[in-house]
């Protein structure tokens, strides 16, 4: 293994390691080490075949002074005990309930919309994709606070990337200033109100909130409040955050590219017909957009990379990594690997026609991560992708504004620095 310095570690220079150390790559940032491992049979072991050998990264745990113990941060027998309390909201026939309000929601937001206008389409998927999680998840309405909410949870997240950041172990200490404790504190309002508001009513709503509520442990008990608000929280935030990145880049790579739009255009036609709302039966059908979605988070993926902690010292195909290190996989690099994705920067949907998924070594494309710890709302955040951007295309293009500067922003997720101004074309007009 080749020892780098700290510029190597940033996503700017993250390809040219793939290029030259296929394999693991030993990186120093700062006084830490960080082993960024690059092979998928390699991140398999990382994450599945030897997955007790981990845990979270430490720079996560950190973030607990902001999510609590909620499914992100909780470790061991009490994460697998929460996860299979939360699993049953993401059952396939609950999520195709969703559905309507997840293409009711967008409708919704689109008759806002006037024809030449120009909107930050970041901000605008944020605020839907708050709302829709809000409703499904929880039974909550919060149309008419989405805007503020919206601006406290990025503050909050804000805050998460500096606790978590790799970085902070070259400080001793991080004071939240005011801005971040004010935004935490409506945060906090927002989720203990959902809460009482779902504990107050006699009605049982059969959402998640209400499963959270009344689930009771092996011993029988419920959740306490603080837990119930950890789990909520996180639920909350990271069920709106990606997918409204996810959503953010594809609206920018289909302007870029007429031809793919074109194509998403006449599918939608096609399926939808003459309805002006999408519905569950709908989805198998739009296999276009589900390989547009697809595309987009493998050049973008909006969780773009993952840490684990060695437990002890582990062995990896004759690396060993020692006890307490980082190691790291990005899916922002396996994603752009041109062994597997020829040609990684040019957007092209139709790399992924046929079986073209299933032929990959599993961890060359992982959007959702892998293994006990992948993302537990992985059906309905490909139900809501594939739905919002099938409604939103019935009726409207958008073309990137020229002089608006897209940047990669990376966090805990992969935001565009400044936001995403588009300007919206009403089709059929």
């Amino acid at each position: 293994m080749t020892i780098l310095p700290v510029g190597g570690f940033l996503i700017n220079n993250l390809e040219q390691i793939l290029r030259k150390y296929p394999d693991i790559v030993h990186v120093k940032l700062g006084v830490s080490d960080f082993y960024l491992v690059t092979n998928p049979e390699l991140i398999k072991q990382v994450l599945v075949t030897k997955q007790r050998d981990f845990r979270k990264g430490k720079f996560l745990q950190r973030t607990k002074k902001v999510f609590g113990d909620g499914l992100l941060t909780s470790e061991g027998e009490f994460h697998h005990r929460q996860r299979q309390l939360i699993l049953p909201a993401f059952h396939h026939d609950r999520i195709k309930a969703y559905a309507e309000i997840m293409a009711g929601k967008t409708l919704a937001l689109t008759s806002r919309w006037t024809d030449g206008s120009i909107v930050d389409i970041h901000n605008e998927m944020m605020k839907l994709t708050m709302v829709i999680v809000a409703k499904c998840l929880f039974g909550a309405e919060i149309e008419s606070e989405s805007g503020s909410i919206a601006k406290d949870l990025t503050t909050t997240i804000e805050y998460f990337n500096r606790l978590s950041s790799p970085l902070a172990l070259i400080f001793e200490k991080f004071r939240m200033n005011r801005r971040f404790e004010h935004a935490a504190g409506k945060v906090d309002e927002l989720i203990y109100r959902l809460i009482d508001e779902q504990k107050t009513t006699s009605e049982d709503r059969n959402d998640l909130m209400s499963m959270l509520i009344h689930a009771k442990d092996v011993d029988g008990n419920r959740m306490d409040e603080k837990q119930l608000r950890d789990e909520v929280l996180i639920l909350f935030a990271a069920g709106h955050e990606t997918t409204a990145n996810a959503l953010t880049w594809t609206w920018y790579l289909l302007s870029e590219n007429p031809s793919v739009e074109s194509k998403l255009h006449e599918e939608v036609d096609h399926v939808l017909g003459e309805r002006n709302i999408a519905s569950a039966e709908d989805f198998p059908k739009l296999e276009y957009s589900m390989k547009v979605l697809t595309e987009s988070m493998r050049m973008y993926p909006p969780a773009w990379a993952l840490v684990r902690e060695s437990l002890r010292q582990v062995e990896l195909d004759g690396y060993t990594i020692p006890s307490g290190a980082n190691v790291v996989a990005s899916q922002y690099v396996n994603h752009h690997d041109p062994k597997y994705f020829p040609n990684p920067e040019r957007f092209d949907p139709g790399r992924w026609n046929g079986d073209a998924r299933n032929s990959l070594p599993k961890f060359a494309y992982y959007p959702f991560g892998g293994g006990s710890r992948s993302c537990v709302g992985e059906p309905f955040a490909w139900m809501e992708g594939v739905l919002v951007l099938a409604q939103i295309s019935k009726e409207w293009s958008m073309r990137h504004v020229a002089t608006h500067k897209v940047e990669m922003k990376p966090g805990i997720t992969l935001r565009s620095r400044y936001g995403m101004k588009m300007k919206l074309e009403r089709r059929n007009k």
